[in-house]
């Protein structure tokens, strides 16, 4: 009696391919090729945009420019980065100085005397939009705790100095510079009263670090009362390394503190370029740039009191242009 397998087994039903199969699996093998690109996969959503974007192009419509095709594309952002300039001393002045203007705002029934005479005459020929808007709105534009005097203007952002450009220019002029460097300096309406000092103290601009400064905004406009339209101020991406820069070219660096090592009258700096480093009121000068400067002198005052930063600026800004006006004589 012939030997039985086990139930259900064939001869002949072994796993895998039997001799002889050459190859028959050979393609499913290789694979399907590189994965196409998404938007070259109609399903997919790129791919939808895509053929959405082609159909446009066909009909007639302009292409979208790369990595812009479809309906997600993004705008361009449309921030407001407009500054308002209030105050009829600051709005006369960058008007004076040609400054791009995109509108200038007049209160209605405002009282007409001879600055807002010139501020129509100069927005009118040089076809700048003249509004006439309520004192509400004027309140509304120039912000909390803003005095606007019934104008306004809208500028562009402030456009920095670059510190070497600026002291290349200086001495390009036969010069002798004369410059304010701010150390922590934050409040606006400090850096507009440096301004406004610097420039009534025959100083050739200011410089501000790109981190942890005020910027030129419209409060800086409104306390430097128009001089932020003729005195350029300078960007340093690092104000240490800026100093130094400035030392090797012959620049004398003068920081002001409290505990100075000498008192700011007894100074004959008059007839070298001069930057003056000023720190902020509460935490003065940064180490990094107290070692940085050539001497630090201290302003003489009586009993406990101090001063701000805008105030100390313009003591040593006077100090150093009267030096400068003896030696002239």
């Amino acid at each position: 009696m012939a030997k039985q397998g086990r139930p259900g087994a064939s001869k002949g039903s072994k796993k895998g391919p039997t001799k002889g199969t050459g190859g028959k699996n050979k393609r499913s093998l290789e694979g399907r090729g590189p994965t196409p690109k998404a938007e070259d996969r109609a399903w997919h959503p790129a791919g939808k945009r895509k053929a959405a974007a082609d159909r446009y192009v066909a009909a007639g419509g302009k292409p979208k420019p790369s990595g812009q095709t479809g309906s997600r594309q993004r705008s361009a952002k449309k921030d407001d980065d407009t500054e308002t300039v209030t105050g009829r001393n600051s709005v006369l002045e960058a008007l004076r100085a040609k400054i791009p203007a995109s509108a200038f705002y007049i209160a209605q029934r405002v009282e007409m005397d001879d600055r807002v005479k010139e501020m129509l005459s100069i927005a009118t020929n040089r076809g700048i939009p003249v509004l006439e808007v309520t004192r509400p709105e004027l309140d509304r534009m120039a912000g909390f705790d803003g005095v606007h005097q019934g104008v306004a203007l809208k500028v562009p952002p402030y456009e920095y100095a670059h510190p070497q450009d600026l002291l290349e220019q200086i001495i390009d002029e036969d010069q002798v510079p004369l410059l304010v460097a701010l150390d922590g300096i934050t409040d606006p309406r400090n850096l507009g009263a440096i301004i406004r000092s610097t420039a009534a103290f025959g100083g050739h601009g200011v410089i501000v670090p790109q981190r942890r400064s005020a910027s030129v905004n419209s409060a800086a406009w409104k306390t430097s009362a128009g001089a932020a339209a003729r005195t350029p101020v300078a960007l340093a991406p690092n104000l240490t390394t800026t100093l130094k820069e400035f030392k090797k070219q012959g620049v004398f660096i003068l920081g002001l503190d409290g505990g100075g090592d000498v008192s700011l009258p007894v100074l004959g700096l008059a007839d070298r370029p001069v930057v003056i480093v000023v720190g902020s009121e509460g935490k003065g000068l940064s180490r990094l740039v107290t070692e940085t400067c050539d001497q630090i002198v201290s302003i003489p005052i009586s009993g406990a009191e101090s001063l701000n930063a805008g105030i100390a600026a313009s003591v040593a800004l006077y100090q150093v242009s009267t030096m400068r006006a003896e030696l002239e004589k």
